[in-house]
Order: C-alpha cells, then sequence, then structure tokens
C-alpha cells in the first residue's frame, strides 16, 4: 500500500513561521475576550459564515444572496461590535511595548532590586488600607489603571491627584464620606480620581453574591488594560479582577504579589 502523497502542501519555513503567528494572534485574542459576551457574538457570526459557505455550496440562491450582503458588510461589522475589544487589544500592545522599554532601560540603570524594593514602598500604603478595611468590611473599589485616560475616568468622577495613602484611602470608601460610593482611580503613582462610576459586566455567569462594585470592577478591566481590587462590605473578602476575570477570597500576601507583577 503507497503512503499518502503530502507534496501538494509544499510547505515552506515562512509558510510555518505564518500559521504559528496566527495561531498566536487567535489564542490571545481568545484570551482577551474569555468569559465576556464578545466571545459569544464572534461565535456568532462564525456559525454565520459557516452557514454561508454550505448554504453557496448548496446553490441556495436566495439565501445565498441574503448571507452573502451579510459577509460582504462583515469587516465594518466586526469594528463596530468589537470596538472595545479592538481598543483594548491596540492600548496593550502599545502599552506593553512602552513598558516593556521603560523596564528594560530602568533595570539597565538601576538593577532589578531596586525595582522590587520601589515597587514595594508603592505598594505598601494600598496593602495596609486593603488589610484596614478588610478588618472593618469597609466596601471599596480600587482600579489601577495602566493607561490613564482623563475623558473616561474624569467625566463621571471627582478629580483627586495626590499621593497614595492609606488614611486617604481609608477616608474616601469611609461610609460617610460622600466620595465612597464609585471606584477611585490610581494612574502613575497617584490617586487620579475618586468616586468614578465604571462600566458594568455583561457577564451573566458571575456568581450571584457580586454586587455593583464586583461587577463595576470586572467590567472596567474587561473594557480596558486596568485591574481592580475588590473589597466586599458585606464580608470583607479581597477580589482580584484582570481582563474579565476575577480571583476571589485573596489573602494580602498573595494581592501584594499580583500588584507587584501588575502594577
Amino acid at each position: 500500500m503507497e503512503g499518502f502523497d503530502f507534496s501538494f502542501l509544499n510547505l515552506r519555513l515562512l509558510d510555518a513561521i505564518d500559521i504559528i503567528l496566527v495561531a498566536l494572534i487567535i489564542y490571545y485574542v481568545y484570551n482577551l475576550i474569555r468569559g465576556t459576551i464578545a466571545l459569544n457574538i464572534l461565535l456568532g457570526l462564525v456559525i454565520i459564515y459557516a452557514v454561508y459557505l454550505l448554504v453557496r455550496q448548496a446553490h441556495m440562491q436566495l439565501l445565498t444572496e441574503i448571507l452573502d450582503g451579510f459577509v460582504q458588510i462583515g469587516f465594518i461589522a466586526l469594528i463596530v461590535v468589537f470596538q472595545q475589544e479592538i481598543r483594548r487589544f491596540l492600548l496593550l500592545i502599545g502599552r506593553n511595548a512602552s513598558l516593556q522599554k521603560n523596564k528594560a532601560w530602568w533595570s539597565l540603570l538601576f538593577g532589578r532590586k531596586e525595582i522590587e524594593k520601589n515597587n514595594s514602598a508603592r505598594i505598601k500604603p494600598i496593602i495596609d488600607a486593603c488589610k484596614s478595611m478588610q478588618k472593618s468590611r469597609t466596601g471599596a473599589l480600587i482600579v489601577f489603571a495602566k493607561y490613564y485616560d482623563e475623558q473616561f475616568y474624569q467625566n463621571s468622577g471627582e478629580i483627586i491627584e495626590a499621593r497614595v495613602s492609606k488614611r486617604l484611602l481609608e477616608s474616601i470608601f469611609q461610609k460617610n464620606s460622600p466620595l465612597h460610593d464609585g471606584a477611585v482611580i490610581i494612574s502613575e503613582n497617584k490617586i487620579k480620581c475618586a468616586s468614578s462610576i465604571l462600566p458594568l459586566t455583561e457577564n451573566d455567569k458571575l456568581p450571584p453574591q457580586f454586587g455593583l462594585r464586583h461587577r463595576a470592577g470586572i467590567g472596567i478591566s474587561e473594557t480596558s488594560d486596568a485591574v481592580a481590587v475588590i473589597v466586599s462590605e458585606e464580608t470583607g473578602e479581597i477580589s482580584y479582577a484582570k481582563q474579565g476575570r476575577v480571583k476571589m477570597k485573596m489573602s494580602l500576601e498573595e494581592l501584594e504579589k499580583l500588584l507587584n507583577k501588575d502594577f
């Protein structure tokens, strides 16, 4: 019995690299939209396109004409439907490239130990504030924005522009404080604004005990490169939202490690 002839494939090294790069892009795009409503929309579009190929192959003229019109404007529809995900993807690429360049220069000039020491000094007031609010069961939502969009955050909040401190964070989230509702936005090692109203996630698979704080923290992590720390008012538990996914019942040590890595 003769073996299979794969000579028709005619794969070159560049073709293999091309396939690997496409696979990586698909993987990263899937990670960006996993757990969000955008994944269901994308699956719907893939199903419609598959049906279009089938009806065209079966020479079903009317359905082919209808679906052909949809497919022709498919690229524009993708941009409209996934504008938030595309914006987030481009922000991640540009911001990560900038951060890696800055990190490389900083490491070269000052060394890794100096970086870790500075990070710990910046994070300590936040960890201390979370520890205090966890004990007193004070609800809090703290967002760490790598890219601070003034128009997006300041339109719904009060401008602070202050150094990060334990007492200031505790004061903002006190139940009698006029700023305790909404989120505190931290960027460039400063509290930029407070009482910011954030978009809520549309994920319908979240635990029923998640309130508006959790949904807002997850929502901002879905639509931007920001991460969010949520302190539950009911239980005092700390949660950490990143890229639309949330880690619950965080210890302070775990929180410090994640902030040191992401912030």
